[in-house]
């Protein structure tokens, strides 16, 4: 007898498929479409920075639609969107090494002193 867990909210996926009878050419689900919003405009204000023109606004929708999908590949109920870009922008600087000296290991504060253990001396 097998027995059904719970957690059936966790695989719903509320997706928006467009208008009825055309269906849009990606599936995201709702909390995605903030995300992409966000990256698409980033990534087209860095193009056109860049290039000076609206021509590869294109290519910055295009790679917008890849990170969202790559970014979503990594989210699940137990992980959300935010921890995993906050981890992924933590995680590329590297570590800064303090330039200190090690701590010096001296044995001059140890004090050694008599004492008697089950009657041996």
């Amino acid at each position: 007898m097998k027995l059904r867990t719970d957690d059936d909210i966790y695989r719903v996926r509320l997706v928006y498929l467009g208008p009825p009878g055309y269906t849009l050419p990606f599936q995201f689900p709702y909390a995605q479409y903030g995300l992409f919003a966000a990256l698409a405009a980033g990534f087209i204000a860095a193009a056109v920075a860049l290039t000076g023109n609206w021509v590869s606004s294109g290519v910055a929708i295009a790679a917008a639609l890849f990170m969202t999908g790559y970014i979503w590949q990594h989210v699940d109920p137990d992980r959300p969107a935010r921890m995993v870009i906050k981890v992924a922008l933590t995680d590329w600087r590297p570590i800064k090494a303090r330039p200190e000296k090690l701590p010096r290991l001296t044995a001059s504060h140890i004090r050694f002193s008599e004492f008697t253990t089950g009657g041996h001396r």
